[in-house]
């Protein structure tokens, strides 16, 4: 499994909506949104929204992409909760550092957000 947070998002969390709450089964995309997406974008959008390539399927399916964390919408912190977990269940070492440096960024975004708001 490849880590493409590294060389693919300079800047994932960006200007997207981040929704803290709630649990990752209820925001993760059904697999008819995903191929509405697909279909509307392209692959290479598509896994924009995934930490992982598993380059054991070929870049134009679905299955090469793992680790979504967000709805093609939002970041979800339950998805990079769920992703943070899976990937330590399955000793995927790069994707844990991943998450937790989209969770710094996420804290970080919060914070600037939260005093720009008083």
């Amino acid at each position: 499994m490849d880590n493409q947070f590294g060389t693919h998002k300079p800047d994932p969390v960006g200007n997207v909506p981040i929704d803290g709450r709630g649990a990752w089964s209820e925001h993760q995309p059904s697999a008819q949104k995903e191929n509405e997406y697909i279909r509307q974008h392209d692959y290479s959008e598509y896994a924009r929204c995934h930490l992982g390539i598993d380059d054991e399927h070929d870049e134009d399916t679905k299955g090469r992409y793992k680790f979504p964390y967000g709805d093609f919408e939002q970041v979800h912190r339950c998805g990079l909760l769920a992703a943070e977990s899976r990937a330590g269940q399955r000793k995927y070492y790069d994707i844990e550092l991943a998450v937790a440096r989209l969770h710094g960024m996420l804290e970080a975004l919060n914070k600037q957000r939260e005093s720009t708001s008083k």
